[in-house]
């Protein structure tokens, strides 16, 4: 047999003929969509069935009386068998159920500072709604003494003093209010909120473990909202840290505030770019820019008198500050 190459001959002459126009597209990278973030909210905004509220409420009982008679068999038996020793371990006892007793106090007082902070801002939307003066400034003298022991509103309080007598409008009174007392601490409360972005841009980049994003997200929110209403002077313990915070994300999931669109990050990237982006790196904007929106939210929450047009933050404006660190146009 003769060897060499050998010619195949298909008889293809009735398949049809195919053209790169005809092929088809080739799928677009998905955009980051701020998962962690969104996951964040899922997480905090998620309310447990009414068995689920019976099932932990029963058991916490339940653990607590057999944690608590044991402890009182564990004293009585160690008294009767070393006296000393028995009512020392008694009295570490009674000064842990009072350290207890003075966490459940402050925590008490902490909600009930939220529920002032509350009731001056609903007082103030009436006195807006109504126009009503002499209202209004009730509510200037209660904010007055709301912050009567911040030294950082010293100079805000003796200048509002000075010149409430010359308002003549509810509106011009909390807007001067809101010049001297609040501008310092909004400038304060948006600082917190840029570096809590940051940090969840930071971690969502650059780890790649799995869920740490998540965990940073949810995290860096609680410390961020706790950290706002201190600076509001909220001064939210840890029930009341977590009732804002769902609070804040209820807020933004009710009104489509936790969704991606492009102009989150235009301010930062200078258009829709965000494919030309690594998935990781775009995942860490996307959610560093979530976060300055949850923090926006925060400050509305947090904050005494309503946001007037002039002083009320830009999500973009934050955004932009926050992020633009991280990315270089260049």
């Amino acid at each position: 047999m003769a060897k060499g190459p050998v010619l195949i001959d298909l008889e293809d002459d009735d398949l049809p003929a195919e053209s790169v126009a005809e092929a088809p597209p080739v799928p677009d990278v998905a955009q980051p969509q701020g998962q962690a973030m969104q996951a964040a909210a899922r997480v905090v905004t998620h309310r447990p069935s009414a068995l689920a509220k019976w099932f932990w409420g029963l058991a916490l009982a339940v653990v607590g009386a057999a944690v608590s008679v044991a402890a009182w068999d564990f004293a009585t038996a160690l008294v009767a068998r070393s006296p000393i020793l028995g009512w020392t371990v008694t009295g570490l006892i009674g000064a842990l159920v009072l350290v207890a007793l003075i966490i459940a106090l402050r925590e008490i007082a902490a909600v009930a500072r939220l529920s002032r902070v509350d009731g001056l801002r609903r007082a103030a939307d009436e006195a807006l709604a109504a126009e009503d003066l002499a209202q209004a400034r009730a509510v200037t003298d209660r904010l007055t003494a709301f912050y009567k022991g911040r030294d950082e509103t010293r100079w805000g309080r003796e200048r509002l003093a000075e010149r409430a007598g010359e308002q003549f409008d509810a509106a011009a009174l909390l807007a001067l209010a809101e010049d001297e007392l609040l501008a310092p601490l909004d400038a304060a409360a948006s600082r917190e909120v840029e570096a809590a972005a940051r940090q969840v841009a930071t971690v969502t980049a650059l780890v790649p473990l799995a869920l740490a994003d998540v965990v940073t997200a949810l995290t860096a929110s609680l410390r961020m909202i706790r950290r706002v209403a201190e600076i509001y002077g909220g001064r939210a313990g840890v029930l009341g840290s977590w009732r804002l915070t769902r609070a804040v994300f209820v807020h933004l999931v009710a009104t489509g505030a936790v969704a991606v669109g492009d102009d989150l990050l235009e301010p930062v990237l200078g258009g829709s770019i965000l494919s030309k982006l690594s998935r990781r790196f775009g995942e860490g904007l996307v959610n560093g820019a979530l976060s300055a929106r949850v923090g926006v939210a925060a400050m509305e929450v947090c904050r005494p008198l309503p946001f007037s047009k002039r002083h009320k933050p830009s999500t973009r404006g934050m955004v932009k500050r926050a992020l633009a660190g991280l990315f270089s146009k260049g």
